[in-house]
Formats: structure tokens, C-alpha cells, sequence
């Protein structure tokens, strides 16, 4: 029945008050002539079958311009919008443009919700990270002003400990301030063509000793040149990230290996290791500022949190991406890609 048309409906409702007429006009006229009967049914049908399309003209003009109005709204600046279904019938056109609406604003909504959890969640995980480098500030310097400043055997070493939380607090400061470049487009890339190869084994070198500490092998599969157009500073960080995090949380004794695979257009640098793993359901979030899988255990490991944030940005302002896989006990797979250079 809600697929029948309103000039349909229309149309069934003149034929049946016309018929109702007529009927009516040959109980209240003393004369009955079946030509009088057709034509008080014909001048009624038509009568009414006019006023009835006028008044539809007017009530689907109206259904239009709030169809129209409800869709030129839902367009404006909709970065969630959802497709409303098309039909012939223009009720049910509307129909569809306000439930779509709900949906939309519904998804807002939700959108919303997470956003305010992430950005508590962001301020307290900001005010806890600066919160440590400050009190170890004020506590050294209550120390020294105690009296610790005349005794020689504390007052170099309770400033060389002011220096390092300094050191934190402004490595944090400038992570967040390249974080908040990169997504707004302010921090510009400077790209150029260079050798990833030969760029992953200057950073492995640099690494070298650090690996060694834990006995942990790093191992670059690829010997030819391969060639690629990006910012060789911006991803020369990314790769530092991902390789000393693989060295972290990488087991004793075990091996991080860099691959890399010609897809198309693009070269994907893959950078695993055999270490703890990360479980399935902290895998959405690990790209999140500050967000930590194991936070006591990565607070002793030292790092400010915002390393991965900072790798997933500078990956996207390359309009590239960056994917990671991992299983617990077993290892971790960190792959991004790049454009070749022409």
C-alpha cells in the first residue's frame, strides 16, 4: 500500500465521493434518469478530481523545498553524511532525508562522545606527563635551597637531574608541537629523492649499540637501491621510532628485520620483530598520543608516549599509511609505504 502514488489515492477518493454524490442526488430528486446520474457523478468526479490535484500541487511544492531545505542542510559541511534512499514518491523521499538526518546527527553525537573521553583522556595523560618532570624540578631545587646548594657532594648532581626532567619537559613540548603541525598542515615537508635503503642502514647503525646492550640482531633484507620521493628528515625520524621501539620491547637476544616490498607506485617498509607483542585489543589505539599498553612498564622504559602519534602523522601528511600487526609472545609488525621517485 505505501508504494501506491498520491494521485492514485487521489483519484480512488474523487471517484468514490462522486459516486457517493450521485447516489445522494437520486434520493433527494423526485425524477430518476440514469443521464442525470452521470452527469452529477461526472461534474462531481471532475470537480473534485481539479481541487484535489490543485491541493496536491500545492502540499508536494511544499514537500519538495523541506526535501530540498532538510538535503542542503545535511551537505553543509556534513563529513559523516549517509546516502538517503531515492523513490518516485516525494512523501517518502522526505521521509528518507529525515531519517538519513537522524542517522547523521546521531553519528555526530557518538563522534562527539569520543572525542570528549579522548580529549580527557588526552589532558590527563598531559598533566601526568608533565607532572613528574615537575615536581623532580621543584624537589631538587627545594634540596638545594635547603642547604644542598653549599654541599658539593649533591648540588652538581641534583642539577644535572634538574637538567634531564628540563630536557623531558621541552622534548615533550616540542613532540606535541610537531604533532599539532603535521595534522594542521603547518609544518611543511620538504621532499626529495634518496635511497630508503641506504637511509634504514644509517639509523641501524646509530642503533647498533643499543641493540647490542639487549643482544638484539637488526637486519636490513635488501641490498639494491630502491629510490623514493619524501621528506628524508621527517622519515628518517619514523624509522628511528619504530626500529628503537622494536629494541624496547624486543626479547633478549631476538632480531628485528626491515623489508622491503615494490607495491606499484609505492615501496612498503616493514619493520618487525620477534619481542613481547602487543594484545589485539590495544592495536586501535596505539597510534593515540600517550597512549600506552603497559603504562607502568613503558614509564621505566623511558619515551614521552607521542613517538608513534608523531610516526602516524608524518606518514599521513605523506598521504601514505601506515599499518601494524601483532600477536602476544610472538612479535610485532609495523609496514608503512612510500612513493617511488620518478
Amino acid at each position: 500500500m505505501k508504494n501506491i502514488s498520491l494521485r492514485i489515492t487521489l483519484l480512488v477518493i474523487a471517484f468514490f465521493i462522486a459516486i457517493a454524490a450521485a447516489v445522494l442526488y437520486l434520493f433527494v430528486s423526485e425524477l430518476f434518469f440514469f443521464s442525470n446520474f452521470i452527469i452529477v457523478f461526472g461534474v462531481s468526479f471532475f470537480g473534485l478530481l481539479i481541487f484535489l490535484f490543485f491541493i496536491e500541487w500545492l502540499i508536494i511544492k511544499k514537500i519538495n523545498w523541506l526535501t530540498e531545505t532538510v538535503d542542503n542542510y545535511r551537505l553543509q559541511g556534513n563529513s559523516n553524511f549517509v546516502a538517503a534512499k531515492k523513490s518516485s514518491n516525494e512523501i517518502e523521499n522526505l521521509n528518507h532525508q529525515i531519517f538519513a538526518w537522524a542517522e547523521e546527527r546521531k553519528n555526530e553525537i557518538e563522534r562527539l562522545k569520543k572525542l570528549e573521553v579522548y580529549r580527557k583522556e588526552f589532558l590527563g595523560n598531559v598533566s601526568h606527563e608533565l607532572k613528574t618532570p615537575i615536581f623532580n624540578i621543584q624537589g631538587y631545587i627545594l634540596t638545594l635551597l635547603d642547604g644542598g646548594l653549599e654541599d658539593q657532594s649533591i648540588n652538581r648532581n641534583f642539577l644535572q637531574r634538574t637538567e634531564k626532567s628540563i630536557d623531558r619537559m621541552i622534548t615533550i613540548v616540542d613532540d606535541l608541537e610537531a604533532i599539532s603541525q603535521l595534522e594542521t598542515g603547518e609544518l611543511q615537508l620538504e621532499p626529495e629523492k634518496f635511497d630508503i635503503v641506504i637511509l634504514v642502514k644509517d639509523v641501524i647503525e646509530a642503533q647498533e649499540m643499543k641493540a647490542t646492550s639487549k643482544g638484539i640482531m637488526l637486519t636490513v633484507e635488501e641490498e639494491k637501491q630502491i629510490f623514493v620521493n619524501a621528506d628524508r628528515f621527517r622519515i628518517r625520524q619514523v624509522i628511528v621510532n619504530l626500529v628503537v621501539n622494536s629494541i624496547k620491547y624486543g626479547k633478549e637476544y631476538g632480531e628485528t628485520k626491515i623489508r622491503f616490498y615494490d607495491v606499484g607506485e609505492n615501496v612498503s617498509i616493514e619493520i618487525a620483530d620477534n619481542g613481547i607483542g602487543i594484545g589485539e585489543e590495544h592495536l586501535p589505539r596505539l597510534f593515540e598520543r600517550f597512549y600506552r599498553v603497559d603504562k607502568s612498564r613503558s614509564r621505566d622504559i623511558g619515551g614521552t608516549g607521542l613517538g608513534l602519534a608523531i610516526v602516524k602523522h608524518t606518514i599521513e601528511a605523506h598521504n601514505q599509511s601506515i599499518n601494524v600487526m601483532s600477536t602476544e609472545g610472538v612479535g610485532t609488525i609495523f609496514s608503512f609505504s612510500l612513493a617511488k621517485a620518478v
